[in-house]
């Protein structure tokens, strides 16, 4: 079939100059785009038409792609693990509270190369619906941009810019549902049969109820079950929240216009999509409707399709589900990156129970990945926390994952006693005792009721993040420690939804006292900075590969990146008090070593103590 798609192409293609080089790409990689498509599609009479439109397509996002994206694609495909250099540094932040706007950001380049970042996430920036629009995540529009952020086209000089300075433009691909006032939506609110077939719509309660029976709430405060009704009556998925409609992919239609608006966003100079709600894509009566085998054959499709249309553009998994489910998405031929939201996760649990069991025991059995891809190793983001670790590995400790997860609960919203966190509850549902975290990497540590430890637990946090393998994300205001925005509740629209705690605006009086070494904001600053010099000088640190060192403390995680020989040893005192590492744990070790941290010699050949959230990045060498 392909060889005679790619002749009915080239009947009208083949005199135009960008004809030949998307020709050999096709033939390259068109393969694999029909392969993954077939499952989904190939039993309609209208397959061929169908793979001939979305070729026609990637054909039109090809000739779109500017000049020096190609230059770029070329680079990227002969280095193809160039994302995974220790000089990669991820950041995150919503354009407007950050910077007031892409002009604003841009304004911030100095500042984010002089921070170390070769990689910027900005939350999404397209048309949403005012006031509701999920930050960002109820998409009207994916050519047309928030105005308070800017212009489209501002867009587009941002990205040519933060590329000029060797920063890569991260943005969302929320290709799991639109806003309810996208104009496909609004063609299907108004009956267009052809539009209506874009999303789940049902006359009656027949069908969501059957569906209903396995599938799960995501935001019971919001909406209760999986669907809305519309004033006429019908109904409609909803899965997060009733003005997002979820797209229906089932309809090979859908496919091929969120691929033209794939091609589009890349086309604007961006290097990663962060593939929002991978889990959720498709639906299949009598299952759970999340982590279905069409879901990775959707993604391994559009995989497929940048291949030949956009090949530098790679993706990014937001997979917040069983650390099993999270790993099924990560491949070369799928996402290439993924947040790694179990060793996020169990960093906190380690702060909460001073122990790094879970942690240590993750980084052994669930942190090696395929050839060619990374994990994204983040303390936080811009949503909540959710506890997805697996039960199956707590029970190995004795450990009851609901009990536990209750536990955390209370510890980060400060209902436990001697708690340091200062957190609010996400989704607390009394029926499923499921419940999230809410609040800023600082105010959950200490920083915000003044804890004398909270400064040294964020930077042993990100001490982790940087030196684990894989790209480490700061999300913006962390390295001032920003705290809680509790203003968030004043707002009518925002009140509702918790994790405005921790979305605050740029805190410019902690900013101010970065280079300030008497204060919070200084003290993180120059701890963080410290770091990532290191990462950037050490590249050993590169990839992914990790061997655990287990400390025989509770309380102190180990791991070693590189040979005993000629690498570095990592460990982290996760409690208030002083811990020792024993002699005869350490016997395995060169006698001495460089700590990296204090630039100061280490003996390994006696006890070694560790001081209250102290980290040692050892030298090791024979």
């Amino acid at each position: 079939m392909l060889n005679h798609l790619i002749e009915r192409l080239a009947a009208t293609r083949a005199r135009q100059a960008s004809w030949p080089a998307f020709a050999q790409r096709l033939q390259a990689h068109g393969q694999r785009l029909l392969d993954e498509l077939h499952p989904l599609y190939g039993e309609r009479a209208d397959f061929a038409q169908v793979a001939e439109q979305l070729l026609q397509v990637a054909y039109e996002g090809w000739r779109e792609r500017s000049p020096s994206l190609r230059q770029l694609d070329a680079v990227r495909e002969a280095t193809p693990d160039w994302f995974a250099s220790e000089q990669m540094l991820g950041g995150v932040c919503y354009a407007d509270l950050w910077a007031g706007g892409f002009k604003g950001v841009q304004a911030q380049i100095p500042y984010l190369k002089e921070l170390g970042l070769t990689y910027l996430h900005l939350m999404p920036p397209y048309l949403c619906p005012q006031p509701h629009n999920d930050g960002g995540y109820a998409v009207s529009s994916y050519r047309a941009t928030d105005p308070q952020l800017g212009s489209i086209e501002e867009l587009r000089s941002l990205a040519t810019q933060l590329r000029k300075a060797g920063i890569s433009l991260v943005l969302d691909f929320v290709f799991n549902h639109t806003s309810d006032e996208h104009e496909w939506a609004q063609a299907a609110r108004a009956g267009d049969p052809h539009y209506s077939g874009y999303y789940w719509m049902f006359p009656d309660r027949s069908e969501p109820d059957v569906y209903e029976q396995t599938v799960r709430e995501i935001f019971p405060d919001e909406h209760p079950g999986a669907f809305s009704q519309l004033p006429d009556g019908r109904w409609v998925w909803t899965t997060f929240h009733s003005y997002q409609w979820d797209l229906n992919y089932s309809n090979p239609a859908v496919f091929t216009a969120m691929a033209r608006e794939m091609l589009h966003i890349a086309n604007l100079g961006v290097d990663f999509l962060r593939m929002d709600a991978v889990a959720f894509v498709w639906k299949r009566q009598g299952t759970p409707c999340e982590n279905l085998p069409e879901a990775h054959h959707l993604l391994r499709a559009y995989n497929a399709l940048a291949r030949i249309a956009a090949p530098s553009l790679l993706f990014k998994s937001e997979a917040i589900v069983h650390p099993d489910d999270v790993v099924s998405y990560i491949s070369p031929e799928e996402c290439q990156v993924s947040y790694n939201p179990l060793q996020m996760a169990l960093l906190w649990n380690s702060l909460a129970t001073r122990e790094v069991n879970l942690l240590q025991y993750a980084l052994e059995q669930r942190h090696q990945l395929p050839a060619h891809t990374a994990w994204v190793n983040y303390v936080r983001s811009h949503d909540d926390i959710g506890w997805t670790f697996a039960d199956e590995d707590a029970a190995l400790y004795g450990i009851n994952g609901f009990d536990h997860r209750q536990f955390l609960n209370r510890f980060f919203v400060n209902r436990f006693p001697g708690s340091f966190a200062r957190g609010e509850p996400f989704q607390d549902n009394p029926l499923t005792g499921d419940c999230r975290i809410s609040g800023t990497a600082a105010s959950l540590c200490g920083l915000e009721q003044g804890d004398v430890h909270g400064v040294a637990r964020l930077l042993l946090l990100y001490g982790v993040v940087l030196s684990s393998g894989g790209i480490p994300l700061l999300y913006l205001g962390d390295e001032v420690g920003t705290l809680n925005d509790h203003d968030y509740a004043q707002d009518a629209h925002k009140a509702v939804d918790s994790r405005w705690l921790h979305r605050p605006p740029r805190d410019v009086a902690r900013y101010a006292q970065r280079q300030d070494p008497a204060s919070q904001a200084g003290q993180l600053h120059a701890g963080l900075r410290h770091l990532i010099g290191l990462r950037r000088h050490l590249p050993l640190l590169a990839g992914g590969e990790l061997s655990v060192f287990w400390t025989h403390n509770p309380a102190v995680l180990g791991y070693r990146r590189g040979s005993v020989e000629d690498g570095l040893l990592l460990l982290g005192n996760f409690s208030e008090q002083p811990q020792l590492v024993a002699a005869h744990v350490l016997s395995g070790l060169p006698a001495q070593a460089r700590d990296l941290v204090s630039a100061c010699g280490i003996a390994l050949d006696q006890d070694l103590t560790l001081q209250p959230y102290q980290q040692l990045w050892l030298r090791l060498q024979a």
